[in-house]
């Protein structure tokens, strides 16, 4: 299963999974890591020595390529981003944000770096700025999106950029990295299925409320305030479209998910936290390993499309 995106990546197979912050830590990304994908660690908001930590921890628990997705809007984006060149950390994904500024140091550090994008304009500037591939999200993603679906957005990037696209939201089997291939992407990008991994950190209320979603389960809040969020319906995506439909500002909206993800991925509350998660939840069964999970995934796209000329 080799494409464009291992050569890049020095992984076994292009699956990448999503920086996804208070989830997506050291166990977790390690563990993706030596299943054969390339894990990340999402720094998010979080102070530049925590990220020291985990990066540290993360080689101490595998020897193979992992990453740092890096929140451009935090406080702290510029020291971690001196931290992944000084770590030595392989590849940095990128967003909400223009990553240019970084680019000289990283590449001089030997920094593959992938900003996750949502418009085909964005895809072009990354290129521009020198980004060695590109993650293509599409709506269906959980957390924060876009407006353009993964099935309209992935080939019009492909088509407009000459670097490796990576294909993400609404992929949740080897039929969704099949089709992926088929629009044109060389890897995949997941979030939610890496998150009921025994591996994941997370609360076990946040991995059984994403195993007992049904496809009808999935909210959009913040439209009004244009920082849509995807999160699986429960009293506070209820109050919150509630208040949006009312006309509420944006700062009684802010204020009502003021650290609803944590709530959700570290207390547990899955009624008032912000349960993020895909469209694919519904999808999502079981609890595996990340390596059964990585597995299942190659034997399933293989089946469906014996390489196809896709591996290369």
């Amino acid at each position: 299963m080799q494409t464009e995106v291992t050569r890049l990546l020095g992984t076994e197979y292009p699956i990448i999974q999503g920086g996804m912050a208070w989830v997506a830590e050291y166990h977790l990304a390690s563990a993706v890591s030596n299943a054969g994908g390339l894990g990340l660690i999402g720094a998010a908001s979080a102070p530049a020595d925590w990220v020291r930590e985990q990066i540290r921890e993360a080689k101490r628990l595998t020897d193979r390529p992992f990453g740092v997705n890096i929140m451009l809007m935090s406080p702290y984006a510029g020291d971690v981003a001196e931290i992944v060149a000084e770590e030595g950390v392989k590849v940095v994904t990128t967003g909400a944000g223009n990553p240019e500024k970084y680019m000289k140091m990283w590449k001089e550090a030997g920094v593959k770096v992938i900003p996750v994008v949502a418009s085909v304009a964005l895809a072009k500037r990354m290129e521009r700025c020198g980004a060695d591939a590109v993650v293509a999200e599409g709506c269906e993603a959980g957390g924060h999106i876009g407006e353009n679906t993964t099935m309209v957005l992935v080939p019009q990037i492909v088509d407009a950029v000459g670097i490796p696209v990576i294909a993400a939201g609404g992929i949740a089997d080897g039929r969704g990295i099949a089709a992926a291939f088929m629009l044109g992407a060389r890897g995949v990008q997941m979030g939610t299925h890496f998150v009921v991994t025994e591996e994941s950190q997370v609360h076990e209320n946040y991995k059984n409320r994403i195993i007992g979603a049904k496809d009808i389960d999935s909210r959009v809040t913040g439209r009004t305030t244009g920082h849509p969020v995807r999160a699986l319906r429960n009293d506070m995506t209820k109050k919150y479209i509630e208040l949006e439909n009312k006309g509420a500002g944006f700062e009684e909206l802010e204020q009502l998910t003021l650290g609803g993800l944590r709530k959700a991925v570290v207390e547990g509350d899955v009624k008032n936290g912000s349960v993020m998660a895909g469209q694919i939840a519904g999808m999502v069964k079981e609890k595996t390993t990340c390596k059964e999970l990585i597995d299942r995934l190659v034997r399933e796209t293989d089946d469906l499309i014996k390489g196809a000329g896709f591996y290369v």
